[in-house]
Formats: structure tokens, sequence, C-alpha cells
């Protein structure tokens, strides 16, 4: 690899090349420990006798900016932490639209920095010990064997066929998706799929009702695109409907399993909510994110199943039912914005990820999908009810779980005023991390509570975290 520097003319050839490297290693653009090239090969790149190279190498060893060693060659040297470099800030024309990002205040922990407690009931988060890795890694090594075959293009923008036909009858047999294999458009994420929609439905100003509490990541989002974003709340049936504002164009809902509060939406209410869209020529996004684990009940038709009218896309994810580092998602499109958003993905993405497609499709084939959501219902039902035995008992005099029947996190509210800061900070000492359910409220007042996710929590260590929990919340509130 050859190392940038640039020779302007033939005069003063030591004093440019001493600068450049000098400069280069003052502003950390050569860093700690970058081995420079062999002088003969700088030689050869710049023109610059050999000799007057090995001066400047050495000049540099001087001054401390070069560490030579024997055998080795010669590297930048370990130099003080230099200060940020200081850039004026130019007029731009765009300064409207950084603005708007600027002001977009993400309420929720960065994932990166979650998971380094012993005992962490992280929502959102799966298990990776039931994982069949034995299984996945042939199948990807089939994804492998399937990209030599292909003639070194991109591919399909909505997806590989094989994936599409397996995501339409993986949706058709769990959730009774009404869906044809053309109508499936693969993604990067759920997060890529609600973008797409959002990009072909909204324009600057355009209202979007959400559940409140809710999703963050899908409310920043739409407010993202510049619209008006609407929180609505939430009761025991689901989004209130009678409350969705006029001209509304988008209305984004979690019927199945409710984020984060968990209760399902009753057929009632989904079919006002059918209807009240309807009127508005409104779109919904139903996120149907984590409903193959049921534990009870009988099956509830998904919205878009009911939907005759067209305007319903169906939102799912492989975060949760496999790994979240796959980052494979998808949407059925109703007909009406289907066109729209497979041009939105390719403008962006062109297509997702041969790779992982080829893979999935195989483990879907294989019924490995099957058999793992099998699997892992089984490992999360037992952490379900551990959870809920204790949120009922030696917890009930601070908590009241809220009943749900899919998923796998439990929110529970508080029944008396609490400094629930106070309290996630005196958890994380003993090694348990609570999940506060504050950060997901936008328009509505806060309630105080607390969300139960048993998705990557080991099983044997529920219960010496809630038995943490009873005894901070034994000295913290004593009532």
């Amino acid at each position: 690899m050859e190392l940038h520097v640039v020779i302007n003319g033939r005069k003063d050839l030591a004093g440019q090349l001493y600068k450049q490297l000098r400069g280069a290693i003052e502003s950390g653009r050569l860093a700690a420990g970058m081995q420079l090239p062999p002088t003969r090969l700088l030689t050869e790149q710049l023109g610059i006798s050999r000799k007057t190279i090995s001066d400047i190498y050495a000049q540099l060893t001087y001054e401390n900016f070069l560490i030579g060693k024997v055998g080795k060659g010669t590297y930048v040297n370990a130099r003080p932490p230099r200060s940020p470099r200081q850039q004026k800030t130019p007029e731009l024309a765009c300064v409207d639209t950084l603005d708007l990002w600027k002001s977009l205040h993400f309420p929720l922990p960065d994932p990166a920095l979650e998971g380094t407690l012993r005992r962490e009931f992280i929502g959102g988060a799966t298990s990776k010990s039931p994982f069949p890795q034995n299984e996945w890694r042939r199948c990807v090594q089939y994804g492998l064997r399937q990209m030599q075959r292909s003639i070194g293009f991109y591919s399909s923008i909505a997806g590989i066929p094989a994936l599409r036909s397996a995501i339409a009858q993986h949706v058709a047999f769990c959730r009774g998706v009404v869906c044809q294999d053309n109508d499936v458009v693969v993604c990067n994420g759920a997060q890529q799929a609600l973008d797409l929609i959002s990009r072909v439905v909204l324009t600057k100003g355009s209202i979007v009702a959400v559940e409140d509490p809710g999703y963050p990541p899908a409310r920043l989002l739409f407010a993202s695109q510049g619209a008006t974003v609407v929180g609505v709340p939430v009761d025991k049936e689901g989004m209130r409907v009678d409350l969705i504002p006029d001209q509304t164009c988008l209305i984004y809902v979690t019927p199945a399993h409710q984020f984060p509060l968990g209760m399902p939406m009753s057929p009632a209410r989904k079919r006002a909510l059918l209807n009240r869209a309807r009127e508005l020529g409104a779109v919904i996004i139903e996120d149907d994110y984590d409903s193959e684990f049921r534990y009870e009940g009988l099956p509830t038709d998904s919205l878009q199943s009911m939907d005759e009218y067209g305007i319903v896309a169906f939102v799912g994810t492989f975060s949760k039912t496999m790994l979240p580092e796959l980052r494979l998602g998808y949407v059925v499109a109703p007909p009406a914005i289907l066109e729209a958003v497979i041009k939105a993905k390719q403008f962006t993405d062109c297509h997702t990820s041969l790779l992982p497609q080829w893979a999935l499709a195989k483990f879907m084939a294989d019924r490995g999908l099957q058999k793992h959501i099998r699997r892992c219902r089984t490992v999360y039902a037992g952490r379900r009810v551990r959870i809920r035995n204790r949120l009922d008992g030696d917890l009930s005099p601070w908590l009241e779980s809220i009943h749900t029947t899919a998923g796998f996190h439990i929110a529970a509210l508080f029944k008396n005023p609490i400094d629930l800061k106070l309290l996630v900070e005196l958890s994380k000492k003993v090694e348990v991390g609570l999940c506060s359910i504050e950060g997901y409220f936008y328009q509505e007042p806060l309630r105080a509570g607390l969300l139960f996710g048993f998705g990557s929590i080991e099983t044997l260590d529920i219960d010496p975290a809630l038995d943490c929990l009873r005894d901070i919340l034994l000295q913290i509130d004593p009532r």
C-alpha cells in the first residue's frame, strides 16, 4: 500500500517530505504503531534519493515522531493526545434540515451499551443459546454456493424469489396474512421497512398517528421525514381510534402485542381502526414484531387479514425470532404502494445482502425456523411464568403487571410514586439491568413502570435478579 505524499516540483524535496510526514503524524492521519514504507519503496514511489529519505526518518526519530525496530522497520511513535481539529462551521443551505435532525432526541439507551450487566431484563433481545448454530452454518455455506453460481451482478430489488416465497408461506401459516410471493419486499430489518413506507407515503407536514406509549424509533423516523407525529393514547383494547386526528395519512400500530405495554388489540378495535383509516384515506403499518411467541388463548387475526380495502402494510422481522445482528425484515405491501416501495428500496440500497437471504431461505425451507420458534417458545414460556409469579407474588405490593398473551416481554406499572431513577441505579450496583418504560411515552403523561424482557436473561438468573429488585424496593419504598 502506497503512502499518500504529494511532491510539488523538484525544489526542497527533503523539506516537503519532512513537513508532510510530520504533519500527518501530528494530525493523526498516520496513527501510532503504523509502519512506514521502507526507504527503498518510498524512493521508487517519490523519486527521491534513498539517503534523503533515510535522513528524514532519522530526524523524525530523533524528534520522537518515529521509532525504529531492529529487523522490523520504522513505525510511528506514540504521541500525546491531540486536541480536536477545529473547523469553521459553514453557512449551509440545508441548515434547517440539519437542525431538525439535531432536535430528534432518542430516549432509549444505546444498544451497544446494554448487555454489560450479569442479569439484564433487556426488551427485544433474544437468547443465543437455543439458536442452532451448526444448522445455520450449513445454510450459510449453501448461500455461498448459490452466490458462486451467479453471474456476479446485482440481484432482485425486492429479494430473491426463494426467500419471498418462504416469507409469504410463513406469515400465511403463522398470522393468516393474505398475500402472494410478489407482495413481499425483503428489507434490512423492520426499521428499513418503516423507512420505505414513510418515504412513499409522507410529505413534509403529513400527519402520522402513533401509539402513545409506543415504539420511539418509528416515531422518530416519521419525524425525520418532516411529518407531524401525533401520539394517540391506548387503553386495554389498543389504540383509541376515536382520537386519531383528521387529515392523518399514516397510522402506526402494534396490534398483536402492543409495544411496550403488551395488550393485544381487540377485534372490535381492529375493525374500527380499518374503518377510520378507510375514511381518512390513510395507510396503516401493522408492526408484527414478536407475535410468533404466543403462550395462551386462541390465535387472533392479523389486521392485514381483516383488511378489505388494501390499506394495511404488514411489517415483520427476524430479529426477534432469530438474531438481531442479521438485520433481516420484510413488508407485505398492499397493491397501492407496492411499486413505490420497491422503487424506494432500489434508490436507497439496491437490494439486501444476498448471503443472509440465501441462508434464511434455506433455513426456512428446511423448517429450521419453525423448529427454532417452537424451541424458543418453550424456553420463553418458562421464563414468563417465573416473572409473572413474582409480579403477582412478593413484588405485587409495588408492581401491577399488564396481562399479555404473546411476545417476550412483560410490562408492569408501579402502584405508587417511586424514585425510578434511583431504583435503576441501585439495581446496576448489584448487576441487575432494569428497563424503565418512561422513555416510550411521547405526548401522554409519563407513567412509572418497568419492562421485563425475558428473551436474553437466563432462566436461572431470573429469581436472583428479582430477589435483588425486591430488596431494593424494600429499602427505598418500605410501604
